[in-house]
This record gives structure tokens, C-alpha cells and sequence, in this order.
């Protein structure tokens, strides 16, 4: 009796089905919130650590807040290589496929974020150790660039008349999941072991838990984006990859604009979940793990207003909803980094505020992103315009809002998120039917 071996999709239960059914929102969504999920407990693993352990373990040999600020410039590299891989990932779609690129893209993830539980320490090979740091961390980035699966456009694009900004906050659920789960995991570790085990290996742990969840996010993404249904859809749909060249040379426009509007978020992002934390680790006597339970209560309100978002968009238009947000993040900005020295009212004060106002205008800033293209450019441009826009607006972000509080005050802090905001304002009024296809 002979047998035949199983083909990569075979072996993966992908076979081509003798019927096919139409594929519904639903079922994109899930893939989406996994896909999500997954990338943002990388991103917020590595933030933590970047506060709590990098500065005592990769340079012990500076001042604590010295080390921050290397850590957060550290921090910064990924955000710089994602573009590159976008680039470089939509040549390998174009060339392989979508299921490879995503194969290569997200086991080069996890692989990376896994390396960084095995870099060496200060006391073992000096400097090194953050050399190979930074190594790893580029390496994120340039994978992160090769994880866009096309999803979150597909969704927009499938989503019912009116109906679409309650889709369109669908890939922004991964956002307040992935910082639960890792702030929920470091506090837990923190709590239970002496200081000198965390420092030496339990740190380590979460990016081991990083990497199983990425292996768990990609078969899910891939027994999706690589089936007949999902492939015909894609094709339907025009959402194929292109030149990026081809791409910027009749939207760049669209790609500015795009990049801009949702600053106010992005660097909102940043500055009620990063910054606090370093500010109040370096400046007061909190102990970790009560900041890291409180900040996982307040991106639980921050996931509620992430779904009222999309209700907010259906019914205001997701223009004037963006725009109510950006003057709402101004104002925050002015006042709000001064309750972080008002004591642990002021501090519950700015966090659950802060998250509020982040699950508002985060929760439709993929629509913003993605609603300036037409069907054959969203899946290039998209991808790459939201690189900029996390680059622009929150790569930097934790480094230049601890810098600017430490030399000039917690104002100057607000200041930086303050230009977020404009930004934001100044891309809506340029270009008026961004964001307003709802």
C-alpha cells in the first residue's frame, strides 16, 4: 500500500476543502485580536524590562536613571528597523506568499524576543551585553514589520454599512490585552520572588511566555490567512502587496497624512504606560508591583473605551470623534503630568484618565490609517504608514518624555504629548476625508 507525504498545508489541516463558505467578520476579528494580542505582549515585555531590569543588569555601571534613558534609547531601535521590514517582507510575500512571510516574520519574532532572556549580564561580558541587546531588539522591529497579515484592512473592508468604526477598533482590543497579561505576569514574579532571583533569572520568564504565545499566534493566523476562502477573499478584495515604491509613488500623500493623525494616540500610548512607570520607579518609593496592578486596572478601562469607540465613531463619524479626542489629549497634556507627584490619588487620577482618553482615540486609529487608501494600495500602505506613525509618534516617546521631566519638569513631559495632539488636529484639517469613511 503506498502513501503520499503531506504538503506544509496538509500537515497544517489547510487542505483545500471540498466547499467553501463565505468568510464573516467574526472570523476575521478573531484572527485579528490573536494576532494583536500576541505582538503587544512582545512590545510591553520588553517596555517593562526596560524600566525594572535593563538599567541594574545591561548598565549597572551608570547612574539608574542613566541606564533608563540607554534603555528606552535601546527601546527606540525597533521602531527604526520596522519599516525596513515591511519593506523587505512585502518582497518576500510578493515572492512566497503570504503564509511564509508570516511564518518567517513571526518565528524571527519570537526568536529574538527569546535571545533576550539569554543575554548575558554587565558582570559577564561588559558592554557587550548591550550591544547584543540592541541586536536583539532591531531584530523585533524587522520582524514586526513582516506580521501585517492584511487582517485588520480585510476587516475594515468586510465590515456592514455603518457598522465599520465598531470593526475598525477590533485590532485595537490586542493593545490593553497585551499589557494586562505582561503587567499582570511581571507583577506576579516580582511579588513572589526575592529581588536578587528577579535580577537574576525571573525576569527571564516572560520572554519565554513571549515566544509560546507567538508560536500559539501563529498557527491560529495561519490556519486563516493561508486557507482558499481567505486567499480569494484577499485577491477580491485587491489586498495583494506591491513595490513599496509603486505604492508611495501615487499616495505619499496619503502615507503623511496617515503617518500624522494618529499621533495624539500613539504618544498618548506611551505616556500613560511606559513613562509612569520609569517616573515613579526612579522618583518615588512605590513599589513595583503596586504600579503594575494598578496600571493592568486602568488598561482595563482603557479596553472598555476602546469598544465604546466604535460605538462613538458609528454614530459621530470617526473625524469629529478624533478630533473631540485630540483637544480632550491637549488638555490632558497641560494638566494631567503634574497628579504624577500628587501622590497616589494623582496618580490613580492620571492613569485611569489617561487610559480613557487612549481607549477613545486608539480604538480608531487603524481606521485612520487604513481609510485614506484605495482597496489595491491599503495592504502596502497601511503597513507602512502605520510603521511611520509608531515611529513618529511613540518610538521615541518614553526616552524624550522622561528626558524632557527630569531637566525641565513634569510639564515639559506634557509638552512633548501636547505636540501629538496638533499633530493630530493639523493632519485631520489637511486632509478632511481621512478618517471620515464610516
Amino acid at each position: 500500500m503506498t502513501t503520499t507525504a503531506q504538503t506544509p498545508r496538509e500537515a497544517l489541516g489547510l487542505e483545500e476543502h471540498k466547499s467553501s463558505h463565505d468568510i464573516s467578520p467574526g472570523e476575521i476579528s478573531i484572527g485579528v485580536i490573536i494576532g494583536r494580542t500576541s505582538e503587544f505582549f512582545d512590545f510591553f515585555v520588553y517596555a517593562i524590562a526596560s524600566v525594572l531590569v535593563f538599567p541594574s543588569v545591561i548598565f549597572p555601571n551608570v547612574d539608574p536613571l542613566t541606564g533608563t534613558l540607554y534603555s528606552f534609547g535601546i527601546f527606540a531601535l525597533a521602531f527604526i528597523a520596522r519599516p525596513f521590514g515591511s519593506i523587505a517582507f512585502m518582497a518576500l510575500d510578493r515572492a512566497a506568499g503570504r503564509g511564509v512571510k508570516l511564518t518567517v516574520a513571526l518565528f524571527l519574532l519570537g526568536g529574538s524576543t527569546a535571545a533576550i532572556a539569554f543575554v548575558p549580564t554587565y558582570e559577564t561580558i561588559g558592554s557587550n551585553a548591550a550591544v547584543l541587546l540592541a541586536i536583539f531588539r532591531l531584530l523585533q522591529g524587522f520582524a514586526l514589520g513582516g506580521t501585517w497579515d492584511g487582517l485588520a484592512s480585510l476587516l475594515a473592508l468586510n465590515a456592514p454599512e455603518g457598522k465599520r468604526g465598531w470593526y475598525a477598533m477590533i485590532p485595537q482590543i490586542g493593545a490593553p490585552f497585551g499589557l494586562l497579561i505582561a503587567s499582570l505576569l511581571f507583577a506576579y514574579m516580582i511579588a513572589e520572588l526575592p529581588a536578587a532571583d528577579f535580577l537574576d533569572w525571573g525576569w527571564r520568564y516572560p520572554f519565554f511566555v513571549a515566544l509560546a504565545i507567538n508560536v500559539v499566534a501563529l498557527f491560529a493566523r495561519l490556519r486563516m490567512v493561508v486557507t482558499p476562502e481567505f486567499e480569494n477573499l484577499f485577491e477580491s478584495r485587491d489586498l495583494q502587496p506591491e513595490p513599496v515604491a509603486e505604492m508611495l509613488s501615487n499616495n505619499w500623500r496619503t502615507v503623511v497624512a496617515g503617518a500624522l493623525a494618529p499621533l495624539a494616540s500613539f504618544a498618548l500610548f506611551h505616556m500613560v504606560s511606559v513613562f509612569p512607570l520609569s517616573w515613579t520607579f526612579l522618583f518615588t518609593r512605590e513599589e513595583p508591583t503596586h504600579f503594575l496592578l494598578l496600571e493592568s486596572a486602568a488598561a482595563a478601562v482603557g479596553l472598555v473605551a476602546v469598544i465604546f469607540s466604535g460605538v462613538l465613531a458609528d454614530k459621530l463619524g470617526r473625524r469629529t470623534l478624533l478630533g473631540s479626542c485630540s483637544v480632550a489629549i491637549a488638555i490632558f497634556a497641560i494638566l494631567a503630568p503634574l497628579a504624577l507627584n500628587a501622590g497616589a490619588g494623582g496618580e490613580s487620577l492620571f492613569l485611569f484618565i489617561g487610559f480613557a482618553l487612549l481607549g477613545l482615540a486608539f480604538g480608531q486609529s487603524s481606521g485612520v490609517v487604513a481609510s485614506g487608501f484605495t482597496p489595491e494600495h491599503r495592504y502596502t500602505g497601511s503597513a507602512l504608514t502605520s510603521d511611520l506613525a509608531w515611529l513618529v509618534g511613540a518610538g521615541f516617546a518614553p526616552l524624550l518624555a522622561l528626558a524632557l521631566a527630569t531637566h525641565f519638569g513634569l510639564w515639559a513631559s506634557g509638552a512633548y504629548l501636547l505636540s501629538g495632539a496638533v499633530a493630530t488636529l493639523i493632519a485631520l484639517w489637511w486632509n478632511k476625508t481621512l478618517a471620515s469613511k464610516n
